[in-house]
Order: structure tokens, then C-alpha cells, then sequence
């Protein structure tokens, strides 16, 4: 069977728009040859509905759609993910659903069984999981067809398992020639890699040949990769959609392919740059703007949130604002202004000097008596925050915030100053993968100047400033902080692996003590399996105490 994967970028929420893209879609492969089209998971809604689904229209918004596009489908069936109305009551009454379509009829209804309840994930929270799963006869063959999380519970690839039922064992017990998932799986840094282990073996232990369409695109916080893959019944891989774009994939279960050890992937760098530029282009584009705007401190983070910016939007929709004050070195201003130049995009110096020295003067009795200290450097970021969102107003441009997850894990920022925003580009990527992004960035050609890169880290708010004189190395950091959030590991076993108790206790109190910070942060981009945000619910008002 020559099957068509609809790599779709859909909209949350644009019904008309999705199903536009989805008759289109099918439509072109109909026209070279498909015998099934399949597209991804909610594709008409868009994923993450979240709480629009409580609209009490939403199941209404879909009808409205649905006749145009049963009306599209003849001969060759058509597979997506949409939401279904629960006939089985008591239960929650939306199903997460794929739905068959042929001959201008929905010809079945498969529901999603296994749902996910964790991470960023919450769907049990909207859904009623399905009872049973049937395969469906296309054209002579037999098609299980499965959601996304119903194809991540195999025994024979994960050590622990979250659910007892595995929907692809029953669905093989029935007896099946073609196995189809339909998916919106989030990507973050090795996901994709997981991603195709996972599908390789569950085809080798089936035996039977696997499809897998995959939404892409970002979504609020989410960036979904794309990459629709095809396996044999060996595993071999028979097919790969791009990644982080729209993509036509093509899968013949008619043919074998290489095994996946075979396979070549993208540098994590590139991987990580890749998603993050689509991840901003879609949030600035989905949420109806047209342009954004960034302070430009001559530091290694600023610098890269500005080439990101660049990659997605085009130089002409990026604006950099330079703000020195009196602590700016020479040095980081000529940096921002080079790279400003490199990009080709606009960008003012705004110096902050005068009114600084006014906010000084309109405080300070205030605090007579009271030694300088962190409130007057609070006071610069402050004022940045002020002109940065001026500009928003006066102009309509997004503000991108431009902290790294280390900053943000340990409150290494200041409220109402650089968190001011509406997009937080970098705030899951560690400090050190900062550096590491910078420079494959540089690899040809000198794009961020090499004295962004090499020089101390400095948020330059007093003379003589480093990141170091409060923070320790970001390598030790950035560990501890991968080990603590990303892996949950305790105190004790921290320590354990080699780092000092009283540095791990220090990080790991502040990580706890500023989540009020960062529950009052721009909504960032997700590329960690575990980011600060939707994924990570930890109460504010708490007392808990490590071991």
C-alpha cells in the first residue's frame, strides 16, 4: 500500500483553517497516487486544545467543517485525529478520536485509549478513554489503527510502563496487516531519536509495518518536530518526514528499508536552533504579529535570542534596543552593535543614564541610611523593562525576553525588568548550551562576535560584575539543575554524584524559593524533557524540606 502522510502545522482552534489544510493535502496525494492519506492527532482542533475544549460550541465549531471535508474523500480513504462526542455516559463527553473517512462518509470511529496524565500532558482531564479497539478493513487490508500514547506502552521496549493495557498487543492479537498511528508528540532535545527506536521495535516485534504521521509546529510552549516516519515489519525504515516544516511523506509497505542504526541525525545543536526558530515563528505569527523586539546587552544570551529571532521572522521584522548605563563596558556595546550589523537588523541606542540617576534621586529617601545593593541593579533592568515594553505599545512588537534556564532556575533575574515580555525564547536551554548553540553557530562564519562568546558572563549592573560572584560555574550549575528538575533526583543522591552538599543545598534552595518568579514569566519554549512551566506544577506557598 502507498500511503501518504500529512505532516500538517495546524492552528489551535482554526477548525476552517486545519480542515483547509487537510482537503488540500489530500487532495495532491490522491492526484500522485495514494492508496490511504493519514494526518496526525486532533489535526482539526490543533494540539493542545487545552481548556478550549470546555467551550460549549467547540464540538459545534467542528461539525461546521465536517461536511466540506467528508465531501472531499472518495475513493481513497482518509485517516485523522479530530474529537468525537461520547455516546457512553456516565464519563467525561469528548473522545480523543480517529476518525475513517472514505466515499463521503465517515466509515468508523476509533478512540484514543491510553491518556496521558503527565509531564505537559492532560488529557484525562478532557476525555473518556476508549473501552476497546477494532481493526478496519481498507481496501483488503487490515489497519489497526492507534493515538499517539497508545503506541508508547510496549513491554518489549519501556523498563516501566505507566498503563497496563497495551492497545498495539491487542490490536495484533486481532490479526493486522498495517499498523497507523496517528500522533501530536512534542518534541524535546532526543526525543526524536526515543521517538524512532520506539516504533522500529514495536514493527520488529509485531511484524507488521508501522506508520507513524506526526504533527509539527509550535504551539504555545510545545514544538512538535514532525518527522513522520515508515518501518517494515523488520523495523527497517522505510520512510522520514522532514523535520520542523510541513512535508508530503511518502511510505510504499510494499518495500523494505535500512535499519535504523543506519540512520543519520542533525547535530543537537542544530536540532535545538532548528526548534527554537520555529517554535518563536509560529508563536509570533499565531498570535497576530508581525514583528518583535529585543534588548541587545552585548552578552552571549541576548545575542543568541537575537539570531533566532533572525532565522524565523527575516531581519526586517527585529528590532535590538541597546540600553547602556553607566556600568556598560565599551566592549559590550561595540559587541551588540556588531552583531546588530551582521544581522541587518534595526536597532537604537537608548541610553539609560538620565533616567536612572532621576529614579535615584526619587527613592532615595526612601532608603537614607541604607547602603547600595541589589535594589539599584533591580532598579537598571527595571528601567530597560519600562522602554522595551514602550516600544511594544507604541509599535505592536512582540518583546522577547532573553534568559537562559539556568538564570531562570535559580531567580538569577529580576521581575518587571529582563523578564518583561511576551515570549521567553531561551528560558529551556541551559546556560552552557547556550555556548554550545553559539558556537556551531560560528562554525563557518563569525556570526555572534567571538568576544560575546569568550568573554565572563556579566549581567554588568555594578563595575567589575560576573555571573561567578554570585553563581558557581555554569558547568556545576547546569548539572545540578539537570539533575534536580530534569531527572528529580534528591539532595542526597546529588551529592552522591560528586558535587558539594552545601553548593547543591544552596542551587536547590533557590530553584524552590523563585518559582513565584518564574509563575509570573513570559511563556517559554519547551526543548528539555522537564522545562520550567505547564510541565512543571510546584506550589509556591510550600515548607517542604530536603532530606
Amino acid at each position: 500500500m502507498k500511503i501518504a502522510c500529512l505532516q500538517i502545522n495546524a492552528i489551535v482552534g482554526d477548525f476552517p483553517g486545519n480542515a483547509h489544510k487537510v482537503i488540500e493535502g489530500y487532495r495532491s496525494a490522491v492526484a500522485r497516487g495514494a492508496g490511504l492519506v493519514v494526518a496526525p492527532e486532533l489535526v482539526l482542533s490543533g494540539y493542545p486544545p487545552r481548556d478550549l475544549l470546555s467551550q460549549a460550541d467547540v464540538m459545534e465549531a467542528q461539525d461546521r467543517v465536517m461536511p466540506g471535508l467528508m465531501q472531499a474523500v472518495g475513493a481513497v480513504p482518509l485517516i485523522l485525529g479530530l474529537l468525537a462526542r461520547n455516546e457512553k455516559r456516565p464519563g467525561k463527553s469528548l473522545l480523543n478520536a480517529a476518525g475513517v473517512f472514505q466515499d463521503g462518509r465517515l466509515t468508523a470511529l476509533i478512540g484514543k485509549t491510553l491518556l496521558p496524565s503527565y509531564d505537559v500532558f492532560d488529557e484525562d482531564r478532557y476525555f473518556q478513554p476508549a473501552e476497546s479497539n477494532s481493526p478496519v478493513v481498507l481496501d483488503g487490508v487490515r489497519v489497526g489503527i492507534t493515538i499517539c500514547e497508545d503506541i508508547w506502552n510496549d513491554e518489549d521496549f519501556w523498563n516501566e510502563r505507566l498503563y497496563r493495557r497495551d492497545p498495539v498487543r491487542e490490536l495484533a492479537a486481532q490479526g493486522i496487516d498495517l499498523l497507523v498511528n496517528v500522533s501530536a508528540s512534542p518534541w524535546h532535545l532526543g526525543k526524536e531519536r526515543l521517538r524512532a527506536a520506539m516504533l522500529a521495535r514495536v514493527a520488529a516485534t509485531e511484524k507488521v509495518p508501522v506508520v507513524q504521521v506526526n504533527l509539527v509546529g509550535g504551539n504555545d510552549e510545545l514544538i512538535f518536530d514532525g518527522r513522520s516516519m515508515g518501518f517494515d515489519a523488520r523495523g527497517g525504515v522505510l520512510a522520514k518526514g522532514v523535520a520542523f516544516d510541513e512535508d508530503m511523506v511518502w511510505v510504499d509497505t510494499t518495500e523494505s528499508g535500512p535499519p535504523l542504526e543506519l540512520m543519520k541525525w542533525p547535530h543537537e545543536e542544530e536540532e535545538l536552533f532548528n526548534a527554537l526558530a520555529l517554535g518563536l515563528r509560529d508563536y509570533v505569527h499565531k498570535c497576530g504579529f508581525k514583528r518583535v523586539a529585543l534588548g541587545l546587552s552585548g552578552g552571549i544570551d541576548s545575542a543568541l535570542a537575537a539570531v533566532i529571532a533572525v532565522e524565523a521572522l527575516g531581519p526586517k521584522q527585529v528590532t535590538g534596543l541597546l540600553m547602556p548605563s553607566r556600568y556598560s563596558s565599551e566592549g559590550s556595546i561595540q559587541d551588540a552593535e556588531a552583531l546588530a550589523r551582521t544581522l541587518e537588523i534595526a536597532h537604537h541606542t537608548v541610553p539609560i543614564e538620565d533616567a536612572f540617576s532621576a529614579l535615584l534621586g526619587t527613592v532615595g529617601p526612601l532608603f537614607q541610611g541604607m547602603p547600595p545593593d541589589i535594589t539599584e541593579e533591580n532598579l537598571q533592568a527595571r528601567i530597560r523593562g519600562a522602554i522595551l515594553m514602550a516600544l511594544s505599545n507604541k509599535t505592536g512588537s512582540l518583546i522577547l525576553t532573553t534568559g537562559n534556564k539556568s538564570e531562570v532556575a535559580v531567580g538569577y533575574c529580576t521581575l518587571y525588568g529582563d523578564m518583561c515580555g511576551g515570549l521567553a525564547v531561551i528560558s529551556d536551554l541551559p546556560k552552557t548550551w547556550v555556548y554550545r548553540v553559539a558556537r556551531w553557530l560560528n562554525r563557518r562564519q563569525e556570526i555572534i562576535p567571538w568576544a560575546t562568546i569568550e568573554k565572563a558572563p556579566s549581567a554588568e549592573l555594578r563595575h567589575g560584575q560576573t555571573d561567578q560572584d554570585s553563581l558557581p560555574p555554569y558547568e556545576e550549575l547546569d548539572a545540578i539543575l539537570d539533575a534536580y528538575v530534569v531527572r528529580h533526583q534528591s539532595v542526597r543522591a546529588i551529592v552522591a554524584e560528586g558535587h558539594d552538599e552545601a553548593l547543591v543545598r544552596d542551587l536547590v534552595g533557590k530553584i524552590d524559593r523563585n518559582e513565584y518568579k518564574r509563575r509570573q514569566a513570559a511563556p517559554g519554549l519547551k526543548v528539555t524533557s522537564k522545562a520550567f512551566g505547564m510541565g512543571r506544577r510546584m506550589p509556591i506557598a510550600q515548607r517542604y524540606r530536603h532530606l
